[in-house]
């Protein structure tokens, strides 16, 4: 063998050693499989506050009237699935092995300070308290760790998005929602023209005139769960002249078009709250007469 062709095998080998040295220093052990064991415990039924504090911002959500609110950093009805979501994922984290005890290596699994601290409290009092850390090489897995302890686990899933939100999409994105069924005329104004979409013996018309049905199917699955994409919380100094009004259930939506942004502001006599959207969700609630008719 040549000198230079062993020196490079001794480097080899060498280098192996110390990365086996460092992975495996005191306080490092690993397994495989899943653990029977939980990493916190609560009873979810009985949860009536949590705090999230994370890289995106801390949030407080609490249940109130059996209904959960966010309550910081702004009050708001809080989006009923993810908070129900995070409840059940934080009990019920399945763990598959325990990959460190070393209080150093926190940082490389982001389970320190930096990782997503999660509180959970039961009738106003605290009951669990832990981290979410970085996803693993494959994204299946996320570290995490109980707080006030050492142990860094695997579990299963990655858990970012359950956990690691910013407070608006804690948010209940609702701007109007009903039971399609539960419509049975929708009245629309732009400008001085105005017409009425209806229910009547089992079909649906517009101004009298047949409408096509799955064109109204259509409509009404929008506007039944119409949702923003974000939320204006601050006063608008320069609202554009309204675009568009629709009248459903006793509740009257108004559009104003932002051309610059090609974006509509939209407010509904149910709330002072202002929402803006992209105008192409607003496509398939902004529906004109003759969308509804024959060709």
């Amino acid at each position: 063998m040549k000198r230079g062709t062993l020196v490079l095998v001794v480097v080899l080998v060498v280098l192996g050693i110390a990365t086996i040295v460092v992975v495996q220093q005191p306080g490092e052990v690993s397994s495989t499989g899943s653990l029977d064991q939980a990493l916190v415990v609560y009873d979810s039924s009985t949860v009536d506050k949590i705090e999230v504090h994370s890289s995106k911002g801390s949030v407080v959500l609490e249940k109130e009237g059996g209904i959960w609110s966010l309550t910081s950093p702004i009050r708001y009805r809080a989006d009923e699935t993810a908070v129900t979501t995070a409840v059940g994922k934080g009990r019920n984290l399945e763990l598959t092995s325990l990959v460190s005890t070393n209080p150093q290596k926190q940082e490389l699994f982001k389970v320190d300070s930096s990782g997503t601290l999660v509180n959970i409290f039961e009738k106003g009092e605290e009951r669990a308290s832990f981290r979410i850390g970085k996803a693993s090489s494959s994204f299946t897995e996320t570290y995490v760790r109980r707080e006030a302890s050492y142990d860094v686990y695997l579990a299963v899933g990655n858990l970012a998005p359950t956990f690691d939100r910013q407070p608006k999409d804690w948010r209940d994105k609702t701007i109007f929602k009903t039971f399609k069924d539960n419509i049975t005329d929708v009245k629309f104004q732009y400008g001085d023209t105005t017409f009425t979409l209806s229910f009547e013996d089992s079909l649906w018309t517009v101004d009298g005139d047949s409408s096509v049905e799955f064109r109204v199917t259509s409509f009404l699955n929008s506007l039944s769960n119409f949702r923003t994409d974000e939320f204006i919380d601050s006063a608008l100094s320069d609202l554009p002249q309204l675009t568009a009004s629709l009248e459903v259930e006793g509740t009257q939506i108004r559009f104003h078009y932002n051309k610059d942004a090609d974006k509509y502001y939209v407010q509904t006599s149910r709330s002072s709250q202002w929402f803006e959207i992209h105008s192409w969700k607003a496509r398939p609630v902004l529906k004109r007469k003759k969308d509804f008719l024959p060709w």
